[in-house]
């Protein structure tokens, strides 16, 4: 069977040559499933691997707009629709100058397997744009933001593709793109969640990520008999997921002493509290500057400037009892992944997608530490974008106390499918297996029973 995985993965690569990160991915996901297809043999028959790897649909756009200084740019947009076996394609939209076509498939086939383990009748899919909003007016991102539904909405709908936010796409962005798409197909629906609250959005969906990332960690520490209360915590990034990832530790006990951006990081040895947290909320969501703010702020603590794409994080190098990384993907390399070890981290959940390189993975699972992959431990974000289509669906909404009780418990489940299956599988403990085996097995019966399509 490793020979048979091994094939299907040099097709990936050869098919999809310069995509490291889309055949990390693939790579990750395939070697955990070796037993399976031991089991059962129907899968490789189907050639269900085969058809898993390529997405069903690839959408590359043109996006023009115009500047506040009258000139024309040029942006390209994406959209993957992965995999529908299970419900409409769903996964988000990302703003960002390093997007491209891999990372976009690596997203995409993540997502696959992450809505698969939420319970929710989700597919996987994802894009967005090359487009920096950052120190762009509210004016030229709207126009932009226009200009990508105008091409978008031909094939996105709330019964056949539901986008999401991600990295540089809020709440500002998910009502300039809404306003577009009710323009232009002249019907109010819940095409894209994150939307506000006063039209269709759901409580609690701006914290769901970083939350749900929490409760995994909690359900993760409940398996031996720990809690986060009184633990020192280090927390990579500083936008949505980071800052509720770290109120949810605040409100637990726990003490984090880190934040970071794509220039550096601060380390706050008496930890960040909620005024602390306030202030960073406030400095990132609507001054939109820069954590090194953060000492001239609270001079006590300190900032150290971080090379991006550097082979050490010297944040990863502090005495903590938790890390959770939630800022981007390749975040914490094997040698990052070693100093955590050596500093006394027995939890890693991660916030955002695939943070840790292969060699991480392999030291954290070699360690023993409890060990959190992101398409189980950020499940949250998505898992409450599906709630909220559930609600637009109904026309209704729900308090944040139903919401919030709806997040734990799908969180709660994802954590026991994972362990469920790391156990059935001969590999008790290992979420990284328990994860890709519980996704998968949904997505591909559900693909034997709809054919060759």
């Amino acid at each position: 069977m490793q020979e048979y995985v091994a094939s299907v993965l040099a097709q990936v690569k050869a098919k999809n040559p310069a995509e490291p990160e889309f055949h990390q991915a693939v790579e990750e996901v395939l070697e955990s499933l070796e037993p399976v297809l031991e089991r059962h043999p129907e899968y490789r028959a189907g050639k269900i691997l085969e058809r898993i790897v390529e997405p069903e649909r690839v959408i590359i756009f043109r996006i023009p707009w115009v500047d506040d200084q009258g000139l024309v740019q040029v942006n390209r947009g994406f959209r993957i629709e992965m995999n529908s076996a299970i419900g409409p394609y769903k996964g988000g939209l990302r703003f960002h100058p390093s997007v491209n076509l891999g990372i976009l498939k690596f997203l995409a086939f993540e997502q696959v397997f992450k809505n698969s383990l939420t319970t929710l009748p989700m597919g996987g899919g994802k894009g967005g744009s090359d487009f920096d909003p950052k120190g762009k007016s509210d004016n030229e991102v709207m126009r932009f933001c226009q200009s990508l539904m105008t091409e978008l909405f031909r094939h996105i709908g709330p019964n056949t593709d539901v986008p999401a936010g991600d990295i540089g796409v809020g709440g500002r962005e998910i009502g300039y793109m809404f306003g577009q798409y009710k323009r232009l197909r002249n019907e109010f629906t819940g095409v894209l969640t994150g939307k506000g609250i006063n039209w269709g959005g759901s409580l609690v969906r701006p914290e769901a990520t970083g939350y749900g990332t929490i409760y995994f960690a909690q359900n993760m520490m409940g398996t031996r008999g720990e809690t986060l209360e009184g633990k020192t915590c280090l927390v990579s990034g500083s936008g949505n997921v980071a800052q509720f990832a770290t109120q949810k530790l605040i409100e637990l006990g726990a003490k984090p002493v880190t934040l970071s951006d794509s220039n550096g990081y601060i380390y706050d040895e008496a930890g960040i509290d909620e005024e602390r947290l306030a202030f960073v909320m406030d400095l990132k969501n609507k001054r939109r500057g820069r954590i090194k703010e953060y000492v001239e702020k609270y001079p006590s603590a300190v900032y150290t400037e971080v090379e991006l794409g550097a082979e050490v994080n010297p944040m990863w190098d502090h005495a903590a009892d938790c890390a959770f990384p939630c800022a981007t993907q390749n975040e914490i390399s094997g040698t990052d992944a070693a100093n955590l070890v050596k500093n006394g981290v027995h939890l890693v959940s991660e916030g955002a997608n695939m943070p840790t390189m292969p060699d991480g993975v392999s030291q954290f699972l070699d360690a023993g530490i409890l060990y959190g992959p992101g398409k189980a431990s950020n499940a949250g974000g998505v898992a409450v974008s599906g709630l909220e289509m559930t609600q637009n669906s109904m026309r209704l909404n729900w308090t944040r106390e139903e919401v919030d009780q709806h997040l734990h418990r799908i969180m709660h489940d994802v954590h026991a499918s994972c362990v469920r299956a790391a156990d059935m599988y001969g590999t008790p403990g290992n979420y990284v297996n328990g994860a890709n085996i519980a996704g998968f097995l949904k997505v591909a019966n559900s693909m034997l029973d709809q054919g060759v399509v």
